[in-house]
């Protein structure tokens, strides 16, 4: 008997995009990044029909069924995205389009969801009853799993907690502005909370780090200043962490993009986010993830095995 053809997942991010191939075990058997077009949304295109004719070329096989974690939300009537981390896609109508390029079964999900649907199979909150994947990348955001399913909600945007609100006087005890989100909105949890608000923070306090590695680094060689912005970041994130906990009460969260790397924000978090809360009630397990700090893509392949768990 032949093999079962492996299902292909391909996670779109704010910076690079990612094809996975899975076979029946949802075991990543093959991998492929590529730099995700930002601007041009033809180039965008032609990027994902050639990263999956590569991995066919590759493998030598044509996986009929692909699930794809877009990035941002899709308009439910008129199908048209809204991607504040990937210009070229907002307004265009990326399913349509994907569908007439690739001529397959084609799955689609949210990359943060589809993140959060990895680890609730076989990741760090797997055999737990709820769990909140909360990526901390090129933005922030993330998605709400129960019993292993997905919770999209009537418009698909459980999970974008990046676009909650911090509050004013949160900003204002940090001396830091309201500033404009990609969304349309004000003042959104991604624009403080993110890898790229890590870096706006200590810019803010007059420094010039271009990302939050640089943060990191001087913080870690004794920069007050760089320490300083840490600690702002991590009250911000711990009071968005706390509203979370008392709008879903996930059992476990497990923190996705590159500042899922730090590992001092497993040790203080807990913590912080207690001086957020109202006494008796526990903060959750924070825990890494088990497959990297991007595993949109395995569950993107989750939902083109798997449908059902959408």
């Amino acid at each position: 008997m032949a093999e079962p053809t492996p299902c292909y997942g391909i996670d779109i991010g704010g910076t690079k995009s990612e094809l996975v191939a899975c076979d029946a075990a949802m075991q990543v058997v093959w991998r492929k990044r590529i730099a995700t077009p930002q601007a041009d949304y033809p180039s965008f295109l032609a990027a994902v029909e050639q990263l999956v004719a590569n991995a066919d070329a590759e493998l030598g096989i044509r996986a009929e069924a692909i699930g794809i974690a877009l990035p941002g939300v899709r308009e439910r009537r008129s199908g048209r995205q809204l991607s504040a981390n990937v210009p070229a896609l907002t307004g265009q109508t990326v399913a349509h389009d994907l569908q007439a390029r690739l001529q397959r079964r084609l799955h689609f999900g949210n990359d943060l969801q589809c993140f959060a649907l990895s680890e609730a199979h076989g990741g760090a909150a797997d055999g737990y009853a709820s769990m909140f994947g909360a990526i901390l990348g090129t933005g922030a955001g993330g998605g709400y799993c129960v019993q292993g399913r997905l919770i999209g909600g009537f418009n698909g945007l459980a999970g974008e907690w990046g676009h909650w609100s911090v509050p004013a006087n949160l900003l204002q005890r940090h001396g830091l502005p309201l500033l404009d989100c990609g969304c349309g909105l004000r003042g959104c949890v991604e624009r403080y909370v993110s890898g790229s608000g890590v870096a706006m923070i200590e810019r803010h306090l007059g420094g010039s780090a271009a990302n939050a590695s640089e943060v990191i680094a001087l913080a870690d060689a004794g920069n007050p200043r760089a320490r300083q912005a840490l600690d702002i970041h991590r009250d911000l994130l711990a009071h968005s962490f706390a509203e979370l906990i008392l709008a879903l009460d996930p059992h476990v969260i497990v923190l996705g993009g590159g500042l899922s790397q730090y590992a001092p924000l497993y040790q203080q978090l807990p913590a912080a986010i207690s001086t957020h809360l109202f006494n008796g009630v526990e903060v959750p397990p924070i825990v890494p993830p088990r497959f990297g700090d991007a595993g949109g893509a395995r569950g993107a392949a989750l939902l083109a095995c798997q449908p059902d768990l959408s």
